[in-house]
C-alpha cells in the first residue's frame, strides 16, 4: 500500500521526492492558452474591476481592451504546476511565497509558456521527514513563431516535499523467525524433586542431637518445599 508520504500532490504514487529537486533543475510546465470566456468569468466572480469585465470601457482606455485579472493568471500557473510537477512529486503543503509580480498584461488568446526553477533545497527544521524547496515560477508570452516575447508573471515561493522512503532489506524481511527453545518437562507429581539415598535421613527428619523440641527444621532442600501445587 502507498503511504501518504509516498503519494503525489494529486494522490497518485509519487515518483519524485525531495532528493530529486536539486538546485539548478528547471521543470517545463507546458504551454497554456488564455480562454476569453474563462478569463472574464473568473474576473466577474473574483475580481470585477472594469478593465477585466467591461469590454467597452477597457477598449477606450490605455489598456486597449480587456486584460486578465492577475489572480487568474497566477491560477493558470498553479494549474500547470500541479499538472506537470505536483502530480508526480511527493508534495506536502507550501509554507508561503516571497514574491508575486505581474510584469505585463495578459489577454485572451495569449499563449503562455510556464516553467519552474529550483533555487535551493534543504531539510525542513519545522517538519521532520520533509524538505523545503525554494522555487521560482515564470510565465512567458509566446510569439507566432513560438519564441518567448515577454515575461508576464514571476513568483518566488517555497514548497515542502517528502524525503524518499527507506525501503526494507528483502533479505531481512524474508529471514525465518528463530524458534523458541523447548521448555524442560516439569517433574512428575509423584516423584520428590530431590533424590535421597535409601534409608538416609532427610532434612525433614528431626535432628538427633536433642537440640530441638521435635519440630522439623525448614530447609529449601525439603521435598515439601518442592512439592508441586
Amino acid at each position: 500500500m502507498t503511504t501518504p508520504d509516498a503519494r503525489s500532490g494529486t494522490g497518485r504514487p509519487a515518483e519524485l521526492f525531495f532528493e530529486d529537486l536539486v538546485p539548478g533543475l528547471t521543470v517545463d510546465l507546458g504551454v497554456v492558452t488564455v480562454d476569453a470566456d474563462e478569463m472574464v468569468a473568473f474576473a466577474r466572480r473574483f475580481d470585477p474591476q472594469w478593465y477585466h469585465v467591461d469590454p467597452d470601457l477597457a477598449a477606450a482606455s490605455r489598456h486597449g481592451g480587456l486584460i486578465a485579472s492577475g489572480f487568474y493568471t497566477v491560477s493558470l500557473f498553479m494549474r500547470a504546476y500541479v499538472d506537470h510537477l505536483l502530480s508526480r512529486a511527493a508534495a506536502d503543503a507550501s509554507p508561503g511565497l516571497e514574491e508575486l509580480r505581474w510584469l505585463a498584461p495578459v489577454r485572451a488568446g495569449d499563449r503562455l509558456a510556464v516553467r519552474v526553477d529550483v533555487m535551493g533545497a534543504r531539510p525542513s527544521t519545522a517538519r521532520p521527514g520533509l524538505g523545503t524547496v525554494s522555487l521560482t515560477g515564470t510565465m512567458l508570452r509566446l510569439g507566432p513563431d513560438d519564441r518567448p516575447e515577454q515575461e508576464v508573471l514571476r513568483t518566488r515561493f517555497r514548497g515542502w516535499f517528502a524525503v524518499r522512503p527507506v525501503e526494507a532489506d528483502p533479505a531481512e524481511a524474508e529471514a525465518p523467525e528463530a524458534e523458541a527453545p523447548e521448555a524442560a518437562p516439569a517433574p512428575e507429581a509423584d516423584q520428590p524433586a530431590v533424590d535421597q539415598p535409601d534409608g538416609g535421613p532427610t532434612a525433614a527428619d528431626p535432628p538427633t542431637d536433642g537440640s530441638s523440641d521435635g519440630a522439623p527444621t525448614e530447609s529449601s532442600d525439603s521435598p515439601e518445599a518442592h512439592r508441586p501445587d
